[in-house]
């Protein structure tokens, strides 16, 4: 089912929900570039684990409004927008590579209705202290992230003409990664069947511009707006050690800093193998999250 959610300051949230109506909420935040169609289980077994996921396109992306400035902080105000729209009181929340910061944000910020959270192959905040915050980084993301910091306009006038050439030939991407992917990473995406879903994730994240993208990029190059320290509610920390988009000294240092934190680093695997995890991790975030009430339940 989709959905449009309003925003306190009036921006579209593009929303879209599977599996049981009536079961256990979990978000799935997408990755970088990405949509509301990204990679997940699909409906029937959903509804087996009677678990409603919900997805929405970060502003920017897809049918969503631009929110030029935005802040990893900011990625929990929409979840709460969506949250409140579809009646959900409280939820468990998964970010998967550039979802897996605004995951944690949810965690930190939304303490009275987040009730599990996983981040998978994320990133740590750009002014992490002890961390060499490029190590073992792909020359493209090290390219991309040296050029937010120092000129944004530099970024997006790259982005966009990149973009374009995407949207009318989503396999792009994955060509262009081809080179810096591991082997790991390269028998997964040659699944034919994850191969479509992966390609009609980017062909709706950049159907209407390269902003959303552009905004992920700067917002992931500045401060997120809150201290991962803070968060109280269970974590499960997931990492391919071997991968090179988002290094894993990345999510060993959020396993250092949040408390309690349960980490799970798989030696022989790398970014794209989370998508592989995501089933086990969504088991996982439905422990202790009860089914909303009748009264509470949309309907179908």
């Amino acid at each position: 089912m989709r959905d449009q959610v309003r925003t306190a300051d009036g921006r579209a949230l593009t929303v879209e929900r599977w599996g049981d109506p009536d079961g256990k909420p979990v978000f799935l935040l997408h990755g970088m570039p990405g949509s509301r169609l990204g990679p997940a289980p699909r409906g029937m077994v959903l509804y087996q684990r009677r678990m409603q996921l919900i997805a929405y396109d970060r502003p920017g992306y897809g049918d969503s409004d631009r929110h030029p400035g935005r802040t990893v902080a900011d990625v929990a105000h929409d979840v709460a927008a969506v949250a409140d729209a579809l009646g959900l009181d409280r939820f468990a929340v998964a970010g998967r590579s550039g979802g897996a910061a605004g995951a944690l944000a949810c965690a930190a910020l939304l303490p009275d209705r987040v009730t599990r959270t996983a981040a998978m192959v994320g990133l740590a905040p750009r002014d992490a202290e002890d961390l060499d915050w490029f190590a073992g980084m792909a020359a493209s993301n090290v390219k991309e992230y040296t050029t937010a910091s120092t000129d944004p306009e530099e970024l997006a006038a790259r982005l966009i003409p990149r973009a374009d050439g995407i949207r009318k030939d989503p396999g792009r991407l994955l060509d262009e990664l081809r080179r810096e992917l591991t082997d790991n990473d390269r028998m997964i995406v040659s699944d034919a069947g994850l191969r479509s879903m992966l390609l009609r994730n980017y062909r709706e994240g950049l159907r209407r511009s390269a902003y959303g993208w552009i905004d992920d990029v700067l917002a992931f190059s500045r401060p997120w707006g809150f201290d991962p320290a803070d968060i109280r509610c269970p974590v499960m920390i997931w990492h391919g050690e071997l991968d090179v988009f988002s290094p894993v000294g990345h999510s060993r240092w959020l396993a250092r800093r949040i408390p309690g934190a349960t980490t799970t680093i798989e030696p022989a695997a790398a970014h794209f193998a989370a998508l592989r995890a995501l089933p086990d991790v969504l088991n996982w975030l439905l422990r202790d999250l009860p089914t909303p009430p009748l009264s509470e339940q949309q309907p179908a």
